[in-house]
This record gives structure tokens, sequence and C-alpha cells, in this order.
């Protein structure tokens, strides 16, 4: 079995965290300043420590340090002195960098259809109606064999869906030019941001997170996000998506003695702001169901009332760094963070949320059995790994030595909607409704032909590139100059024998 993960101690009592109630979730809370980013640190890299692979988002760059050992630090050594850390010992931690843009990382992409029509539409921001358009276009695509993988397969799958409107309405319901147009809008929008390198191939590998370096130690994932955080709503999207595949891949687990991974989500309010009912729904499947898989989730927020109650109700263990009490709102969110913990007669709770200082966190982690133990007023310990950035050159040393290195730094553009709708647009190539409409009115031809309607009424010869009206007019035609033909004989006639 697993090890306890050290985590915060007092003078007292030391708070560790079971490898083995990982996967029951947790939550790191506290306002601005109080030392959330080193208490994910320390987390992550007890994880790591035990074999267990960590993913988290570094929003402001801070986390990179942890590729790098820890180096003279004052405040770091105070800490190390006053809870009688004897075995510390800087080192760094087995770090992979991932960065949407290229820049800061290796590349991780998705494509359009992995991602599927209810998250983008969060992505895109779309009411209810567009959401349904949305959908219909990605039916669309499935049933006509069109591949949806980067933003310009889609915005041509768009266009062609509303050109032929009249078509799919039948099947798909009505596709109206508006919808089309507020899903164009916002793909461009979402291009300009920078999702066009979101979305492409090759799409990454969840299992390339998923690894241990020689020494056994489980890899520290690390998405830079101080450039994607410029779009939060790109940011919440893409993790959830992550969390979804996770989900949908990884086979059932239940308890093991460790997570197959821990996911840490920082700036968690991101996730659930302005979230439409069947998005929530679909977080709240994902965060009760993925312990299953062996799968640990962990929030990082300013505030707990930034978790909804449902999702709030999972998270076991907690970390939580001070408060402030300043608005009513906040006064509620210091009564509501100390009545989740469970009691412990020597900490006023209420009081200890507004006095904690940098650092220092009301602690409360699972036991054996799965209960919350009383909650512990503790200093929380240093990490072994820098605390702050890496320099460039430190970066790109990680970067050119990872076991994934150029493995998804190329871009592909394979055959996909973009390109088979072009060629059909120069080849003018009929949709499966125009085939099936013309191969209809081929045959009709080919029963005039065979059987000839015109030429049974009329005994008219025809030829058979003839088409009805044609011969219909032909006919017509004839009569005519045949009845003046009779006129002018008979007049002809009358008038010889009329002298007679």
């Amino acid at each position: 079995m697993a090890e306890p993960i050290l985590i915060a101690k007092n003078l007292v009592n030391s708070s560790s965290l079971l490898p083995k109630m990982a996967n029951r979730h947790g939550l790191i809370a506290g306002a601005t300043g109080t030392g959330k980013t080193v208490t994910l640190q320390t987390l992550a890299e007890g994880f790591s420590k035990a074999g267990v692979p960590v993913f988290m988002a570094d929003v402001k760059g801070d986390l990179s340090g942890m590729s790098q050992p820890a180096g003279e630090n004052k405040k770091v050594q105070e800490r190390i002195t006053l809870l009688g850390l004897n075995e510390y010992a800087a080192q760094s931690s087995p770090v992979t960098f991932w960065d949407v843009f290229g820049e800061q990382g290796h590349p991780i992409r998705t494509t359009i259809s992995e991602m599927g029509p209810l998250l983008l539409s969060r992505m895109l921001d779309l009411n209810t109606v567009q959401t349904g358009v949305l959908h219909a276009i990605f039916k669309i695509a499935d049933d006509e064999g069109f591949l949806l993988l980067d933003l310009k397969d889609l915005r041509a799958m768009a266009q062609h869906a509303a050109e032929h409107s009249e078509q799919y309405q039948s099947t798909y319901g009505n596709i109206s030019a508006a919808s089309v147009g507020a899903i164009q809008r916002n793909l461009l929008q979402l291009e300009m941001e920078g999702g066009d390198q979101l979305f492409g191939e090759p799409a990454v590998n969840l299992n390339d997170m998923l690894q241990t370096d020689a020494q056994g130690r489980g890899m520290v994932n690390i998405l830079a996000s101080n450039k994607l955080f410029n779009s939060p709503r790109v940011y919440g999207t893409l993790l959830l998506w992550m969390l979804s595949e996770l989900y949908e891949n990884l086979p059932e687990a239940g308890d093991l003695d460790k997570p197959k991974l821990v996911f840490f989500f920082d700036e968690a309010h991101l996730l659930f702001n302005d979230a439409p009912k069947a998005l929530m729904q679909k977080i709240e499947q994902v965060i009760r169901l993925i312990r299953s898989k062996a799968v640990g989730v962990y929030f990082v927020s300013q505030n707990p009332l930034d978790i909804p109650d449902v999702v709030l109700g999972q998270l076991g263990n907690r970390v939580q760094h001070a408060l402030r009490a300043y608005t009513p709102r906040d006064q509620k969110a210091v009564k509501a963070a100390a009545e989740t913990f469970r009691v412990n007669p020597a900490v006023d709770v209420v009081t200890a949320i507004t006095e904690l200082g940098v650092g220092e966190a009301l602690v409360s982690f699972l036991d054996e059995k799965g209960a919350p133990k009383p909650v512990e007023r503790s200093y929380v310990c240093p990490p072994e790994s820098r605390i702050g950035p890496a320099t460039e050159a430190e970066r790109t040393a990680v970067i050119t030595s990872s076991h994934i290195n150029n493995k998804y730094e190329a871009l592909v553009d394979r055959e996909s909607a973009y390109e088979l709708l072009t060629k059909r647009a120069e080849v003018q190539v009929p949709t499966k409704e125009e085939a099936a409409k013309a191969e209809e009115a081929t045959k009709e031809q080919a029963d005039e032909r065979d059987f000839d309607w015109v030429g049974v009424l009329t005994g008219e010869r025809v030829k058979p590139s003839d088409s009805t009206v044609e011969r219909v007019a032909k006919k017509a035609m004839q009569s005519f100059g045949a009845q003046i033909g009779r006129a002018i004989l008979r007049g002809v006639l009358g008038t010889i024998l009329g002298k007679r």
C-alpha cells in the first residue's frame, strides 16, 4: 500500500493524505495571496513521488519551477525548521510541458468531432436554438461521411448546411440562415482567440500524460495557461473536455491503492460560470463517476461558493486557506466553509478562517474508512522543487528531452470536410438528395422514351431525344398546318365547282 503523503503539520499533529482516498476528489480554497499555489505544488509533488501522474494548468506561470530543484529561500528554510522536516531534500519533479499555442510546451490539440457539439456550443456561447442547429450540422456531417477535424471543416459544413437547408429540413429540422450566421461569427471570434490552434491533428493521446519516469515517479503535466487564460471560456471547456475523455476512455478500476491520475482544475469558477443546464449535468456526472476510473479531481478556487453544492459535496479532501470577510457574501462564504469541516473542539473554525497567515490552512483529509478527519489548523509543508517560474532556457531543455518531443509539433491536415466540400463545389458533385432526384428524373425520361403517350394518341413518329413538351408542340403545329391546308383546298374546290 502506498505511503501517506505529508501535506501539512502543526506543532502537535501531522495532516497526511491517503493515496487510497485521493480519488475522492478535493478542494483547495482561499483568497489571493494566501498560498494556494504552493499548496497545489506540494500536493502535486507528493502524488508524483508516490508514482501518481498529475495534470495541472499553470495560470500564472509559477508552477514551471517544479522542473527545477528548490534553491535558497529564506521562508522555506524557516518553515523547514519550524516543522522539523529533517528528511527535506531539494529535488526537481519529472515534468512535461504542454501549450495549446505550442510556444511554452508541446502542442495540445483535439478535433472538432472529439470535442462534440455540446462542449463546442459552450465554447462558442451559443443559445438553445443555435445549439440545436450545431447538433444538426454534426449529424449531417456524420451521415454524409464528412470528417470534422478543424475550424475550417466546421465552417465549411455550416455553410453547406445553410445552402441546402430546404433539402435537410424534413430530416434534421429547420436550419435557419440567422442561426448559422451566429455560429459562423462565433467561430470567427474563436479563431481570432487562437482556437484554430486548439483543433487539428495529431490530436493529443491522453495516455501520454499517464506516464512515470525511470525512478517510478509520476509525470507532472503542466499546461501553460497564462495566454490561454485570456479566453476563459476556451480554458474551462478544454479542461472539461480532458476530464470527459478520461472518463470515457479509461476502464473501470474502483478504489485502488493510489489513483491513476490526479487532475487539478485551477480557477474552477470559470468552469461553472453561466454554464447551461445540460452542461452542468455533464459536469456533475463526470465528477461523480470518474472516481471509479481511479482519477481524482481537485478544484482550486478563491471561494468555496464558486463551486455548486452538487459538486462541492463530492470533494472529500479539503485545504482551506484564509478568506476575507469584508462583505455579506464573504461572511456567508466563511460560514459555509466552516460548516463543511468535521468539528475539532480545539479549533474555532469561523474565527481561524479569517486569521490564517500565508501558507497556513485548515486541513481535513479522509481517513481509511472514507470519513473526514477532524479539522486541523496547520502549516503547509514547503515543496522540494523551486517555488516560482523556470527560466526560458530551463523550460526549453525540459521540452527537448521529453519522451514525446516532436510527436505533436508538426500539424497534419488530411482530407476532411473542407477539402471534400471544396471539391464538390468545383466539379458540382450532387448531394445524396440531388443525386436521388436526378436518378428519378432520368428514370421518368426513360419511361417516356419506352412508352410515348403522345405518339400513341397522335400516331406521330418522334425522335427519342424529343421531350414531351417538344412533341406536343410539334403535333400542334402539324395539326394547325393541316387545318389551313384543308380550308384552302375546300375553297379552291368550291370555286371550281361553283363556276361549273
